[in-house]
């Protein structure tokens, strides 16, 4: 139920900028495709060349993303959302020369651990079939597009540390000069179980029969809960939150970001209180109370590595430069303003 959240807490403040773009190094294209269109190298390095089919490419990922996100990308922004595409796979080039065997062991080791617990999670493995032809690929692409992924955040991190210095007497100042990015906002820790009214395969609300057998299951539990049966173990019997199972149904946070029935039913209980079950577009949520933590400051102490982390991503523009000078970067073509069609098609809701 991750879905559940509806936007993060305070920043993992180390989100990487340039890895904000989903999905956008794609393999060269064979040469039959050549042959169709024209596809001109439209960025070079010493040891790589970017096409212009790798930027369309990147820029319709993105694109995607905007739009399933309930946004758009105006048509005056469309060339500048381009040239960033490509700064990015640039980048991207530049870091994945940077893993080590090492680096590429471990992360392919991690990224076959997720998606064997991907397949765990899965309702079935029909479900789990379905969510990756979803994406429009094939697993052995969104394999190798996670282990992309991972290796250039590896790497940069890595890079990061050892190349831009941030100075401790500056990540006190900016603790002092920002008090407000520091208040922490009342939370709740919960517990819950999902009973789904989705349908596993086709994740479209199950018919209205078989939602009433629901329902009799989630006040079958609430009343087992009441009597006193250790709530984690009805969490891992009948939950049906992936997100959250594994940890016993807990979720903490703040207001904002749990949808809207789920987080005003919590935020209404006392401590120890398990509620009837609460109705969200996930199914039915039978929720108990287990901490409410007042407003507060986060403490310097606890803030120090975040903040540091923070003021190193500062410096990831100039160190960009560098990298990009290193590697003798040429821009053979604008191929951020320019898209292979003259006309694009927009980006709607």
């Amino acid at each position: 139920m991750n879905s559940l959240l509806k936007s993060p807490a305070w920043p993992a403040i180390m989100t990487c900028a340039l890895l904000q773009l989903p999905g956008t190094l794609r393999a060269d294209p064979p040469d039959k495709s050549a042959a169709l269109f024209s596809d001109p190298v439209v960025a070079t390095g010493k040891t790589f060349e970017i096409k212009r089919s790798q930027v369309d490419d990147a820029y319709v990922d993105y694109s995607a993303a905007v739009a399933a996100s309930g946004r758009t990308i105006g048509e005056q922004d469309r060339a500048l959302v381009r040239s960033k595409v490509l700064d990015h796979l640039i980048i991207s080039k530049i870091l994945l020369q940077k893993a080590t065997e090492e680096d590429k062991t471990n992360v392919l080791k991690m990224v076959e651990e997720e998606i064997a617990q991907a397949r765990t999670n899965a309702p079935s493995p029909e479900a789990f079939e379905e969510q990756i032809k979803a994406k429009g690929m094939t697993l052995a692409q969104v394999r190798d597009q996670a282990v992309e992924k991972q290796l250039c955040q590896r790497v940069l991190l890595r890079e990061a540390t050892n190349n831009i210095v941030v100075a401790d007497a500056d990540v006190k100042k900016f603790y002092q000069d920002n008090p407000d990015k520091f208040k922490i906002p009342e939370r709740v820790r919960v517990a819950h179980i999902l009973i789904s009214t989705k349908d596993p395969a086709t994740q479209q609300p199950i018919p209205a029969e078989k939602k009433k057998e629901k329902l009799k299951l989630a006040n079958e539990l609430k009343a087992r809960a009441d009597k006193g049966e250790d709530f984690a173990a009805l969490v891992k019997q009948y939950s049906d939150d992936p997100g959250s199972k594994s940890k016993g149904g807990e979720y903490t946070f703040s207001k904002g970001q749990m949808v809207p029935e789920f987080e005003a039913a919590s935020f209404s209980m006392k401590v120890n209180q398990i509620s009837d079950p609460v109705e969200t577009t996930f199914g039915y949520h039978i929720i108990k109370l287990l901490e409410k933590m007042p407003a507060s400051t986060e403490e310097f102490a606890k803030a120090e590595s975040s903040i540091h982390e923070y003021l190193t991503e500062q410096g990831l523009p100039a160190y960009f430069d560098k990298l990009k000078a290193a590697a003798d970067v040429k821009i053979l073509d604008q191929a951020g303003a320019t898209p292979a069609s003259s006309n694009p098609a927009p980006v709607t809701k």
